[in-house]
């Protein structure tokens, strides 16, 4: 079945509020209309939970509603992920994708908050990978502690020379890449990504949205970006997870969650494959931290109904992530 984007959009309002509150995702392209209600003092959790995936500014949320919202959620860390510097040219099609396309903040944006805000968030850095200054603004915010470069969500060819010098540049930092994978749009190409892969064994990258998402199924149809029903094992993404050790999976945002719930029983199976490669991520651009409209919440109730045990669960709460960035 092929869903549009507006298609999928619908669907998952409508069903997110249905009683059973077991259908579609939400994407997270559109936040929450419900205003933020005032962030709670941060308290000592029984259970931590870190969240790989936000932003500040997402589709221009205040930075109170973000701290509210990852405290309602009962993240106890949080990784802020900036955008690159606004500019016109193909690679951000011509600036429509400038914010990472959701009004997102930059370099600076999450550096202050993680500052304002110690011992619950730290930051990313970032920079539209084609331009000739790219490695130099990434570094200055490597040097100040950025703990991943992300999120690459730009029009390149996703095994290009200037996804090479991202590579090299983690490398040199001893930092995770994240990738935002989307057919025909972000970082292309990825069917030819094990080229970067085993060029840069020692880097870590981590997977995220639809071409990953979709590419769980060995049938998948890359025009489909929120494919619904069975999948297939044995997808392109299924392959990359297994046969190499730095690469890694962010089940965030509305395509990980619609992967998750699409076919529970290959979820059940993909969880435990994969128990040591999968990381929490939310990147959800609502308000609230709860209910139906957050789907950073809703992907946080999956993964702790369908892992197989509580060591699963915690794994991919919490430990996977903590190993990952080397959190304390």
């Amino acid at each position: 079945m092929h869903l549009t984007r507006r298609q999928f959009l619908a669907a998952s309002t409508a069903l997110a509020c249905a009683p059973c509150g077991r259908g579609l995702a939400q994407t997270t392209a559109v936040p929450a209309p419900a205003p933020a209600a005032p962030p709670q003092p941060a308290v000592p959790a029984t259970e931590p939970v870190i969240d790989i995936h936000q932003h500040t500014e997402y589709h221009g949320r205040t930075d109170e509603a973000l701290l509210a919202h990852q405290r309602a959620m009962g993240v106890t860390m949080t990784i802020l992920l900036p955008a690159g510097r606004p500019v016109e040219r193909p690679s951000t099609h011509n600036g429509k994708s400038n914010g990472l396309a959701a009004k997102c903040g930059g370099n600076e944006t999450v550096v202050a908050f993680a500052k304002k805000h110690p011992g619950e968030f730290v930051f990313g850095a970032n920079e539209v990978s084609d331009l000739p200054e790219a490695r130099q603004e990434i570094e200055k915010y490597l040097k100040l502690g950025a703990k991943i470069i992300a999120e690459q969500k730009f029009g390149v060819e996703c095994d290009s020379t200037y996804i090479q010098e991202i590579a090299r540049l983690a490398q040199d930092y001893d930092v995770p890449v994240l990738m935002h994978f989307q057919h025909n749009t972000y970082n292309l190409g990825f069917e030819r990504f094990h080229k970067i892969l085993e060029q840069f064994p020692k880097v870590n990258f981590i997977g995220h949205a639809q071409a990953w998402w979709g590419n769980i199924d060995k049938n998948h149809d890359p025009k489909q970006n929120y494919p619904l029903g069975k999948v297939t094992p044995g997808g392109i993404t299924d392959r990359y997870l297994t046969d190499y050790p730095n690469m890694f999976g962010d089940l965030s945002a509305g395509s990980g969650l619609n992967a998750l719930n699409r076919d529970e029983e290959h979820t059940r199976a993909f969880l435990e494959r994969h128990q040591n490669k999968l990381l929490y991520g939310s990147d959800c651009a609502d308000a609230l931290g709860r209910g139906p409209g957050c789907s950073g919440g809703r992907t946080m109730a999956v993964v702790r109904r369908l892992a197989a045990n509580k060591t699963i669960e915690r794994k991919l709460l919490y430990e996977n992530s903590k190993r990952l960035f080397k959190l304390g």
